[in-house]
């Protein structure tokens, strides 16, 4: 502890034949001889001590120490410790965490207080008390406002499989043959660096769908590949994580989106366009609805005609279409009918 480090400095400066001593010829009230520094302690806490007495000691005290340093300021650490230790105690009463800390704050406080205490001024020791007290309650509350930590926060784990980086996966599929360099090339540059695959395609002469599906067929044999050498340590560690990112590489290029017009909810199935760099939605053609109704006719989302009859079927080219028995000109919600 700070305290008791100070404690040991202060025995040595009051053992041997010339302890640390004040000249009592001064003070009304001690021996007119060189009074030892433990000596003059136990005087000062002494009841009857008057309190001139007692700032006079002080005055003398915080000047030698203010003059000369070294012992002198561990001689008025020592003749304040039983107070500094009191202090201490108090405030680590009952504190559970490590009390050196707020040992070291008092003491601290104490220390800087003493180079500025203003000496004119009566209760020189009372004033300071209350700084080492201020500082020590000071780093309690600073102690008790942080974090706890908890033994529920620690646990055994496995350690974590180490994913290979991308392109030393793909280096280490060319070298066991799994595909090939131009092919690594190609799934480098569109799946890593977000190259368009209809610029992909362009580089390499070829058509678009010629090039999806050599990619595609690259990437199934890479798929088996690192699922083959999942385990051994060659690989480098690949992790899940590679593998999903190449498993769902090649699938569907549509998605659902939803429209909102005025009370009306659509779901419309767009496809993928495969030549933007972000590889966003575009409209081919026109919107395909999901559940196949023209997105035009505005009695197509009519819930009054969602029960109704399917839809005549088309001829097929070459047939003569025959007429409708029974059609009107006009339809109603009531009884719906295709014209």
């Amino acid at each position: 502890m700070p305290l008791d480090a100070a404690r040991a400095a202060f025995g040595w400066l009051v053992a041997g034949p010339e302890p640390l001593s004040v000249d009592g010829t001064g003070f009304a009230g001690l021996p007119v001889r060189p009074v030892p520094l433990d000596e003059l302690r136990g005087r000062l806490l002494h009841r009857r001590c008057p309190q001139p007495l007692r700032d006079a000691v002080w005055v003398q005290l915080v000047t030698r120490s203010r003059a000369d340093g070294g012992a002198w300021t561990i001689g008025c650490v020592g003749v304040a410790l039983p107070a500094l230790t009191g202090i201490a105690a108090r405030l680590t009463a009952r504190f559970a965490g490590d009390p050196r800390d707020v040992h070291a704050a008092v003491l601290t406080g104490f220390l800087a207080e003493l180079a500025v205490i203003d000496l004119a001024r009566p209760r020189i020791m009372l004033r300071l008390r209350w700084a080492a007290y201020r500082a020590g309650h000071a780093c309690l509350r600073e102690s008790l406002d942080a974090p706890t930590p908890s033994a529920r926060a620690f646990h055994c784990a496995a350690a974590p499989v180490p994913s290979g980086h991308p392109d030393l996966v793909l280096a280490r599929a060319v070298a066991a043959g799994a595909i090939t360099v131009a092919e690594a090339e190609l799934i480098g540059s569109t799946r890593l660096d977000e190259v368009p695959l209809a610029e992909a395609a362009a580089r390499r002469g070829s058509g678009y769908e010629a090039t999806k599906k050599a990619r595609q067929r690259a990437e199934h044999r890479l798929v088996g590949y690192v699922r083959e050498h999942l385990a051994e340590p060659a690989v480098g560690g690949l992790g899940p994580d590679v593998i999903a990112d190449l498993d769902t590489a090649g699938r569907a290029r549509t998605v659902t989106v939803e429209h909102v017009s005025g009370t009306h909810r659509r779901r419309i199935r767009r496809r993928l366009s495969p030549s933007a760099p972000h590889r966003g939605v575009q409209v081919h053609r026109r919107d395909q609805p999901a559940n196949g109704r023209d997105l035009d006719d505005p009695t197509a989302y009519d819930p009054a005609l969602v029960a109704g009859p399917s839809p005549v079927r088309r001829p097929a080219a070459g047939a003569r279409s025959q007429p409708v028995t029974g059609a009107t000109s006009s339809s109603s919600t009531e009884d719906p009918r295709c014209a």
